[in-house]
């Protein structure tokens, strides 16, 4: 198997890209590697934001465990749950997450409902709470989309403009995604055959990386609790929407043929859109009732 990624637009080329190392006999995936990586920066951003304003830091490192761990079987349920058509031939494999098969979209769900009950024992304000564990979930997500560079995964389709990204054809992790214009426009390098894809990783990490530099700059001034939360709701449901349109691998709604991300996305959009604009008129209302 040839392991080389080429970028050939922007004369970039990647000899010997595994898909990880072993220790011993132990086989060790970068995609779980990239994941711990993220979570790590993210979780540490997460407490000196706590700190910052005003939380207790080991109380948020709790919160921090607890739903990293509820948010990863998340991921996990919401792509098996979409994926079954595989995963009912093969349930062994639902258990063999090294190779992929985490959805974020997954994760965030479950993560926010775990915030929220948590938040509720702890007595701590929900939204205030959000906005500081939403810059965690964005650092996680940047990060995270390297994993899937390295697995050969959530590419999208078929493209030969700037951005053009050169696969292996025999190091794809799986044929489904390779479509019939991929497969009619390989490229052949040194008698290797490779498929020319949008990078949508790399779209999706610099799209967040863009939003996490925004809500950096901004948090101090935020409008009102909840904004840092409905922005992510907002701009990232908004690059996720274009992003999913572009993939080959969408997880779909069931029998109705429809990208359940997408369509998640487009409702996250909508949601924050509300959520926002009824809290910037709440806080306007409000400093009028003090004026007067």
């Amino acid at each position: 198997m040839n392991t080389s990624i080429i970028f050939p637009n922007l004369h970039i080329t990647l000899d010997n890209v595994g898909k990880g190392f072993y220790i011993g006999s132990f086989f060790i995936a970068f995609y779980g590697v990239i994941i711990a990586i993220g979570m790590l920066i993210g979780v540490s951003f997460i407490l000196k934001e706590a700190k910052r304003v005003g939380f207790n830091e080991d109380e948020f490192l709790d919160i921090c465990i607890i739903t990293i761990i509820v948010g990863v079987l998340g991921a996990r349920i919401y792509y098996v749950v979409f994926a079954w058509d595989y995963y009912k031939g093969n349930p062994i494999s639902v258990f063999n997450i090294r190779q992929g098969g985490l959805a974020i979209y997954g994760g965030v769900l479950f993560g926010i409902a775990c915030v929220y009950i948590l938040s509720r024992i702890k007595k701590l304000d929900f939204l205030k709470v959000m906005d500081v564990a939403m810059f965690g979930v964005i650092i996680g997500q940047i990060c995270g989309r390297w994993g899937n560079f390295f697995n050969r995964e959530a590419f999208g389709q078929y493209t030969d403009g700037l951005f053009a990204m050169l696969l292996p054809l025999d190091a794809i992790r799986s044929m489904d995604d390779v479509t019939t214009e991929m497969l009619t426009n390989l490229v052949t390098v040194n008698g290797v055959d490779y498929i020319s894809v949008h990078p949508t990783f790399l779209y999706e990490s610099l799209w967040n990386l863009g939003l996490l530099v925004l809500l950096i700059c901004t948090r101090k001034k935020k409008p009102f609790d909840g904004y840092v939360f409905f922005m992510y709701l907002i701009i990232y449901g908004a690059g996720r929407f274009w992003i999913e349109g572009l993939r080959t691998d969408q997880l779909k709604l069931w029998a109705t043929g429809l990208p359940v991300s997408q369509l998640l996305a487009a409702v996250l959009v909508v949601l924050g859109t509300g959520l926002f604009v009824y809290n910037f008129k709440k806080q306007g209302a409000e400093i009028v009732k003090k004026e007067k």
